[in-house]
């Protein structure tokens, strides 16, 4: 038995619900996606300066 009071949500607007967090919830992932490579990539070419740096610096030393 149902209680009268307590609305119901038809099936319809469930599934569109639904619908539009599963958007929401890829775009968060794609965004988050992005922000990650873009650190990566960032991460990525730092270490490289760094590295060639440290080379130079090593030469220097042996000269």
């Amino acid at each position: 038995m149902r209680n009268k009071e307590t609305p119901t949500m038809g099936p319809e607007i469930h599934y569109q619900l639904i619908a539009n967090r599963v958007a929401e919830l890829r775009a968060e992932a794609a965004e988050h996606r992005r922000v990650r490579e873009a650190l990566a990539g960032r991460a990525g070419k730092s270490r490289g300066s760094e590295r060639r740096s440290r080379a130079v610096f090593g030469k220097l030393r042996t000269s």
